[in-house]
């Protein structure tokens, strides 16, 4: 069985950085922004980056801006018409790429959204036409980052986890994979068993897991036995090799405490199924 880390996230705003340091994590998660992409906002992520590996942490995953002004940052957007969204994808991605290499860290990119899909969808044919150049999108960025990249699900139509022909597309692919259990989870309404599935299905592709519980309705985002996931069963299925953090909301973004409650909440269930076994 994996053993859980203690992964948290945190943008690259130095109070926070502090914050997350003191729990002393084995997985750190830098959340990026728009305003991380000036010249300044670069250097201040890299500087950021050098003081996790100086703590001592060696598994650091950059994630990808979820927005750029109004937008989210869509895989579909296509170059002809919204150019400045696209370039700003592309540059982006790429400016995490270089410091993923530089500094011997991994990049995650969304595979898609949901927020905004459909509006994006009206842009193509039919889904069809859609999903195949948002999987040629994704196979540029493996191209790319290689070792270094790695993509999430979403809930949105486009890419997302559990649906076996879909599934089997992402495995034909050889993506390296995020796999937020929350999303997956809400994808089928509250279906554990689906989650299971899609869990046992990816493991072999799977190098990182936010590990967020959900009601299963909306994107809630719940601190680990908040929710109902069946954490006793996720346990089992989750790829030893992989990296974990806890990706919940936070009342206070300065104070890591519903992520470390997570983490602990975890580490308890995990003792009492190693007594069973």
């Amino acid at each position: 069985m994996k053993k859980i880390d203690l992964g948290l996230k945190a943008s690259s705003d130095p109070e926070q950085i502090r914050d997350r340091l003191q729990y002393q994590p084995n997985v750190f998660e830098f959340y990026t922004a728009e305003n991380d992409f000036t010249r300044d906002g670069l250097k201040r992520l890299a500087y950021g980056i050098d003081q996790v590996k100086d703590a001592g942490i060696n598994h650091i995953v950059l994630h990808h801006p979820m927005r750029y002004r109004e937008y989210f940052t869509e895989l579909l957007t296509p170059e002809a018409k919204l150019p400045e969204l696209y370039r700003f994808i592309e540059q982006s991605s790429l400016d995490l790429l270089q410091l993923a290499y530089d500094k011997n860290v991994q990049v995650l990119i969304h595979g898609s959204y949901s927020r905004q899909t459909a509006e994006f969808l009206s842009l193509y044919p039919d889904l069809e036409h859609a999903e195949e150049y948002v999987f040629k999108r994704l196979d540029h960025f493996k191209d790319l980052g290689k070792e270094h990249v790695m993509f999430e699900n979403s809930i949105s139509p486009v890419f997302y986890y559990g649906d076996e022909t879909l599934d089997a597309k992402i495995l034909a692919h050889d993506y390296r994979l995020a796999f937020d259990t929350s999303h997956c989870f809400i994808k089928w309404q509250g279906d554990n068993a689906k989650l299971m599935t899609a869990l046992a299905r990816l493991k072999q592709n799977i190098v990182h897991y936010h590990l967020v519980d959900s009601l299963g309705k909306t994107h809630d985002s719940l601190e680990l036995g908040k929710g109902k996931i069946v954490w006793k069963n996720v346990l089992p299925l989750l790829n030893e090799d992989a990296t974990n953090i806890f990706e919940i909301v936070l009342k206070d973004q300065t104070d890591a405490l519903e992520q470390v409650n997570s983490f602990n909440y975890l580490k308890t269930l995990e003792e009492k199924l190693d007594v069973n076994i």
